[in-house]
């Protein structure tokens, strides 16, 4: 697969049967304008979309920028459990930075990127890349205290922070799709993006930089934030919008264009590891623990301190363009704001589930 070039900019879809999937009923969609944070995210029953097998196997390289972060768990056990097999498709999983692997999934040298359309990628369809955010990852538990965390200075308290000039430590910058969440965080405290200092930080660096003092706050992930949850000198201010992925899989042209059918494959072996392992509360079953914790090279005691993640395939409307304005916000984007049409194409996951959109 890798190489492959496209002939035609975005998703070529035209012809294409989509049927009735079994085990995929009304559930298996919601419509993409529900923000609520309540929503039940789409699920079809376990071991469904059931596998259609590809006359020939396809070998897909997918890039990701780490293997141990729990989001990424439903690429490694659908590998180990011959998901995408099933699908004949051999999966390799390739550790890249996002601003690395970007330029290769449009010219075709990788298949498909487990990431977020963070600011890069912005800038790159801009450029002229033929990229698509095709499918969601994952919104956090109601529970998580993931997200920006202050050091509280002598007075203040957490329903009001005087943001303003402090120093942020994050693993990204700017151009991460916190940046979304954070803004909004900053502006409930009447602070802008622009009114702080931003320190990029390695992900073992960030904890260590917020607790000796180096940094005033940080956006700390799971399970970070438990290591100062239970201490006052530590606020938590906000995270990621409940029930709103921002991130997943973005497909270049080999899977837009040049073979379809392996990217449908491909998100069908995704969403049937979903519903198959990743339903409700996953951490209740120890053995899946155990199975996760190995497949994340992890503890299974660190893997059970935070709560399930809520997995997630499908694709909020309007989610790029909040990006994208604080994106703006950051001065980290070039050019124009680039149309949800041009950014999201939902119709990859809604074959796979039988839905015609």
């Amino acid at each position: 697969m890798a190489g492959c070039a496209a002939e035609q900019p975005g998703l070529d879809t035209a012809g294409r049967d989509i049927t009735p999937v079994a085990g995929c009923g009304d559930r298996a969609w919601t419509d993409p304008g529900d923000l609520g944070a309540d929503r039940s995210p789409a699920r079809c029953a376990p071991r469904a979309p059931a596998p259609r097998k590809l006359s020939k196997t396809r070998k897909l390289t997918l890039a990701t920028s780490t293997l141990t972060a729990e989001y990424v768990a439903p690429l490694r056990i659908a590998i180990g459990k011959g998901e995408f097999r099933k699908e004949g498709l051999d999966v390799d999983l390739k550790v890249l930075p996002t601003p690395d692997a970007l330029p290769l999934l449009a010219k075709g040298e990788i298949d498909a990127l487990w990431a977020a359309p963070e600011a890069a990628v912005v800038n790159g369809i801009n450029s002229g890349f033929d990229i698509r955010w095709v499918a969601g990852n994952f919104s956090p538990h109601p529970t998580s205290k993931s997200g920006l965390w202050v050091r509280l200075r002598k007075g203040e308290n957490a329903a009001k922070v005087p943001l303003e000039g402090r120093k942020i430590g994050t693993l990204i910058g700017k151009g991460s799709v916190i940046s979304y969440p954070m803004d909004t965080v900053l502006a409930e405290h009447g602070a802008a993006m622009d009114s702080l200092t931003f320190q990029q930080l390695g992900s073992s660096d960030v904890l260590t930089a917020f607790t000796s003092g180096a940094v005033d706050a940080a956006w700390l992930l799971d399970p970070v934030w438990r290591q100062v949850d239970k201490d006052g000198r530590y606020a938590f201010l906000g995270g990621q919008p409940a029930g709103e992925p921002l991130g997943g899989a973005l497909f270049g042209p080999n899977l837009l264009s040049a073979d379809v059918d392996a990217g449908v494959a491909l998100l069908r072996g995704y969403i049937r590891t979903i519903n198959t392992y990743f339903r409700g509360d996953y951490k209740k079953d120890r053995a899946f623990v155990a199975e996760l914790a190995k497949a994340m090279k992890q503890d299974p005691d660190v893997v059970t301190a935070v709560p399930s993640l809520r997995m997630d395939w499908e694709i909020r409307k309007g989610t790029t363009d909040r990006l994208q304005k604080a994106y703006r916000d950051a001065g980290v984007t070039e050019g124009k704001p680039v149309p949800e049409a041009q950014l999201v194409d939902r119709r990859l996951y809604a074959e796979a589930v039988g839905h015609k959109p």
